[in-house]
């Protein structure tokens, strides 16, 4: 009886601890959450809107700027994302994108269109995130057809630069979410572009070399961050002994359309500058970053950027080789307001 008198005080206890702790849980559980609700952003981004969709809105944006109207592409593309429910692929007519310019250009205005559509706010900062830098007003360096010296002409436009230099052929397609059994299983987070050993590699846009060295995964390879932080962009496979242009270090800003390293075939291996790429290729891939806690870790958000490669084709960035430093160099230099190469 003793006994049975003593099991019951013990469980008595233990309730009443396990009450306690279920109460304190509870509450700072609800205090967590409370904490991951202010500090809201977005956690995935699935792009798939089309080349035609893209170059469309391109088109019409550069096309306004002198016109009574400025249109804003990636408004464009975002209201129509809105609509689609990011489905460009399946959904985008051209008609479509007509009749919505024809409006806005007749006094309509987004704001007005778009504020009873639930999720318009979402598909304009997650399309802004990947196109912000790639559209705007620039100074390029170009040869004055009467004198053939180098002067500077005010643009606008495209800003943004293929990741393959200027005359270099390379081939690709859309190899996004390919499996990959290196290391282990896993999907393809890029774009392949195959082409010759040692062909010059360009930043796409202006921004910070996050990392620069060797991945076993992506053989020697550079990261740079755009300079508003959103996008990183990741260079990888590049060219055994001599992968990037070798005064390049971590912490240094480069243009866009400035050489950054060579084409290769390294990777898949612990063991530094060793060839073990099939195919000769440049791996490029596009990460977008609205919060820190989304680098280095599984919350990563990589896009789908063949068709983003394929708008950026059309702005090659011309090179030449320098036998003094034995790199390439770009042919014309270019200007960005506010932005300027670090020594």
């Amino acid at each position: 009886m003793i006994i049975k008198i003593k099991w019951k005080s013990l469980l008595i206890i233990f309730a009443v601890i396990f009450a306690l702790l279920a109460i304190y849980l509870f509450t700072n559980k609800t205090q967590f959450v409370s904490a991951d609700e202010e500090k809201d952003f977005i956690k995935w981004v699935d792009f798939r809107v089309s080349y035609d969709a893209m170059d469309r809105a391109l088109r019409a944006d550069i096309n306004s700027l002198d016109e009574e109207v400025k249109l804003d592409w990636i408004e464009i593309l975002a209201y129509l994302g809105t609509r689609y429910g990011g489905d460009f692929f399946s959904r985008y007519k051209a008609k479509d994108m007509d009749n919505l310019i024809n409006k806005l250009k007749s006094g309509e205005t987004i704001e007005n269109m778009t504020k009873d559509l639930k999720h318009y706010n979402y598909y304009h900062e997650a399309y802004k995130a990947v196109l912000e830098g790639f559209v705007g007003p620039f100074e390029i360096q170009v040869k004055d057809e009467n004198t053939g010296e180098k002067v500077w002409v005010k643009k606008y436009g495209l800003k943004a630069f293929s990741p393959i230099g200027g005359g270099y052929h390379y081939g690709h397609y859309d190899d996004f979410g390919n499996s990959r059994s290196y290391g282990f299983r896993r999907v393809h987070l890029g774009n392949d572009l195959v082409g010759s050993i040692g062909t010059p590699v360009i930043a796409v846009e202006s921004g910070r070399i996050e990392a620069l060295g060797w991945n076993q995964y992506g053989g020697w390879r550079i990261g740079i961050r755009s300079l508003d932080n959103k996008r990183y962009y990741y260079y990888a496979h590049l060219r055994k002994d001599h992968p990037y242009v070798k005064t390049l270090k971590e912490g240094d800003v480069v243009l866009a359309g400035d050489v950054i390293g060579y084409l290769g075939m390294t990777g898949y291996s612990r063991k530094e500058n060793v060839n073990n790429i099939n195919t000769p290729h440049l791996h490029f891939g596009m990460q977008l970053v609205f919060d820190e806690s989304q680098k280095e870790a599984l919350a990563e958000i990589w896009i789908d950027v063949y068709r983003i490669v394929k708008l950026l084709n059309r702005n090659r960035s011309p090179v030449v080789y320098n036998k003094e430093t034995k790199e390439f160099d770009r042919i014309y230099e270019i200007r960005f307001h506010n932005i300027e190469k670090m020594p």
